[in-house]
């Protein structure tokens, strides 16, 4: 409500910059959220919190008597810092993930396991809160949390194999993520029924599919021989160069 009066006329814009002089090197005025834009709350909440002072000097103004019970009180600025606190993390990783220039696919499955554990570290802060304010925060994290959770139940070997490939195809991840559920839950990584069997045959199996029988060698026809005294020692046909590296050997990872 104060970030639409002060930007309502000129006027008032200019009397809140004024307040601003000789204190900052660039005065800035109130902003206010747009629902369409990522992070747009918790930029607005920034500004806000900045520009505190000065707004509590442009209300010093007999003219906005009426308008000072809406400034925000300390207890209502101290609500203010925890819920930026708790959307700060949101932002890193949505700048991080579109202002990257690179293939982003194979972070997915990491940046949802991070926000996860930001979120659950959040709720267990709160659980045992009893000021309101604090039983609200913890509730309103619940929410994004099962929404956050229904996204990411689609992440399954039979809907996301691209996103899952690609993540297992990571060299610095591998099957280290599903491990670490397997962890979580106190189950053998080896085990049937576990997160890293289930998405290691999954991968296997949509490799085996969509890829290797699409790209079949082809036979190649024999050239005319030539004497051996025209050609270049081969040294894969003297078997220096033989590799026993298995791409489908995903047995090798190891735990972080």
């Amino acid at each position: 409500m104060l970030a639409v009066m002060i930007t309502l006329t000129p006027g008032l814009r200019n009397e809140f910059i004024d307040c601003q002089k000789a204190k900052v090197h660039i005065a800035v005025l109130p902003i206010m959220d747009v629902k369409t834009h990522w992070n747009s709350t918790l930029e607005l909440l920034e500004c806000a919190y900045r520009l505190r002072e000065f707004t509590h000097e442009w209300l010093q103004n007999p003219e906005y008597t009426d308008s000072r019970p809406l400034f925000t009180t300390q207890d209502e600025w101290t609500i203010v810092k925890y819920v930026m606190e708790v959307l700060g993390p949101f932002r890193y990783w949505t700048l991080w993930m579109s202002k990257r220039h690179t293939v982003t696919l194979h972070h997915v499955i990491t940046v949802y396991n991070v926000i996860f554990g930001h979120m659950d570290g959040v709720m267990r802060a709160l659980a045992k809160k009893k000021t309101p304010w604090k039983e609200d925060k913890f509730f309103a994290v619940k929410l994004a949390r099962q929404k956050l959770s229904k996204y990411y139940a689609e992440v399954t070997p039979t809907t996301c194999m691209r996103l899952v490939s690609a993540h297992i195809l990571n060299p610095f991840r591998r099957l280290r993520s599903f491990r670490k559920w397997d962890k979580r839950i106190d189950i053998n990584p080896e085990d049937e029924t576990s997160y890293t069997t289930q998405y290691q045959e999954a991968f296997l199996k949509y490799v085996e599919n969509e890829y290797c029988a699409k790209h079949r060698r082809v036979p190649v026809k024999k050239h005319e021989s030539f004497p051996s005294s025209n050609l270049i020692h081969s040294a894969t046909a003297s078997g220096s160069c033989h590799s026993s590296f298995d791409p489908y050997d995903l047995s090798r990872d190891d735990e972080e």
